[in-house]
């Protein structure tokens, strides 16, 4: 028994030993991560005292905790109505970027223009706190969940947002409810043009901006800066124009079944260059007409020369109007290149009319004098080239009658002199009618 109670009281005895040395333990483990936490605290407070980072103050619209849309409040209001609906319209300032002015139809009347339209205006309804009055900028997918003007370009024939790589639209939006909406857009317009003066033409095309939905009750369109609202690219340039200025203006449009709208006007000039049309049209045609005036200086008794001289002018000067014509519009009026290029041909059809006559009633050669008596007759006697033609003879001015038959009388004209007088006449008339075509359409 007495062993027994030796052995029980040294359990007892160990047992309280190792509890001890394991509370000394923990205690200095515990004691161990507290001074590496004193340690750290010590630190992070010096790098708050040394580092400016530190010492900004956070700002709600930087915090990544915080959504945008509950920033923004986009839930607690209806964004379906306009801002300060049922009050005064609200004012919508518009600014354009033109890009780029890519081509002028003068077939389909319509031109193509890429630009930057950017919006301004203020929805309170979008304000939110900000204690450095930073905005705050989002891509397309905001602009479906908040109010934008509506706007559209009249008279359009296609348009588009450009996607690559992503829609090409902006929303800006300031702490005020200020709001700057932009996107790319490439349009298709109408063009009236009037091409009675082609191609020395000067035409003026507009790009014509209208709220689609809002009267000017509801929403008040103008442009931003006035006319230094619209900015254009100094590289603008194109092939057959040259731009010589934009502009801009602000009327009403009137629809009877809706009312009166705001409507915003880009105005451009356009001034066509001659100079391809100089060495398409004009230089041709003028060296046509020039060498139809050779059939003058050929023997009239030379026919098989004469006549092919003047059907080719004839021909070629078809075939450049044809050419011309293929490219424009089928207007129902005449253009100045239409009156340049039929007149002259006109002129080389009648310059070889002396030789188609009929051969059964005109004779050609060296006629003796004594045949015909002194009807056109040199003095002295010899022999000249004259033509047969036939008179009636109800003409009471007709004298000098040659073989009367069957109510004609046959004279004897001199063509030599009618070759002369053309060799003058001709050129003369043609640069007459430069000087006159030129100086109305320059």
């Amino acid at each position: 028994m007495q062993v027994d109670a030796v052995l029980v009281l040294f359990c007892v005895w160990l047992t309280g030993a190792v509890g001890r040395m394991a509370q000394s333990r923990g205690h200095k483990l515990e004691t161990g991560k507290q001074s590496r936490s004193r340690r750290e605290t010590s630190m992070d407070g010096r790098k708050k005292t040394g580092s400016p980072i530190y010492k900004r103050s956070a700002d709600m619209t930087k915090s990544l905790m915080t959504k945008s849309e509950q920033l923004l409040r986009i839930d607690d209001h209806d964004f379906t109505m306009r801002p300060a609906f049922g009050g005064p319209p609200i004012p919508v300032g518009v600014d354009v970027q033109v890009e780029s002015l890519d081509t002028i139809s003068e077939v389909d009347m319509d031109f193509t223009m890429t630009l930057y339209l950017r919006h301004y205006w203020k929805d309170e309804r979008l304000s939110f706190p900000s204690t450095n009055n930073q905005s705050m900028t989002f891509d397309s997918r905001l602009v479906k969940k908040i109010w934008v003007p509506d706007m559209f370009f009249v008279h359009s024939k296609r348009s588009f947002i450009h996607d690559t790589t992503t829609d090409n639209v902006m929303l800006r939006v300031f702490p005020d409810g200020n709001v700057l909406y932009s996107l790319r857009v490439t349009v298709t317009a109408m063009c009236n043009m009037d091409l009675s003066r082609f191609p020395l033409d000067t035409q003026t095309c507009s790009l014509e901006i209208e709220s689609y939905a809002y009267t000017d009750d509801d929403l008040m369109l103008y442009w931003k800066k006035g006319n230094e609202s619209l900015n254009t690219d100094d590289r603008i340039s194109l092939s057959q124009f040259l731009i010589q200025k934009f502009h801009t203006t602000t009327k009403l449009a009137f629809y009877s079944s809706t009312g009166w709208y705001n409507r915003l006007y880009i105005h451009f000039t356009l001034r066509r260059h001659i100079f391809f049309f100089l060495l398409q049209t004009y230089f041709p045609a003028t060296l046509m007409v020039m060498l139809s005036w050779v059939s003058f200086w050929i023997d009239r008794r030379a026919v098989p020369a004469r006549v092919p001289l003047g059907i080719t002018t004839v021909l070629t000067m078809s075939t450049i109007i044809t050419g011309v014509n293929a490219s424009m519009p089928r207007v129902s009026y005449i253009k100045a290149v239409d009156i340049y290029l039929w007149l002259p041909c006109t002129c080389g059809i009648g310059n070889p009319d002396e030789m188609m006559i009929d051969p059964q009633i005109t004779g050609y050669g060296s006629m003796d004098g004594n045949t015909t008596g002194n009807y056109g007759m040199p003095e002295n006697g010899g022999c000249r080239d004259r033509m047969l033609a036939q008179v009636s003879l109800n003409d009471p001015q007709i004298t000098g009658q040659v073989r009367p038959s069957r109510g004609y009388v046959n004279i004897w004209i001199d063509t030599h002199a009618i070759d002369k007088y053309s060799r003058v006449m001709f050129p003369g008339a043609y640069i007459l009618f430069n000087v006159i075509y030129w100086s109305i359409y320059s």
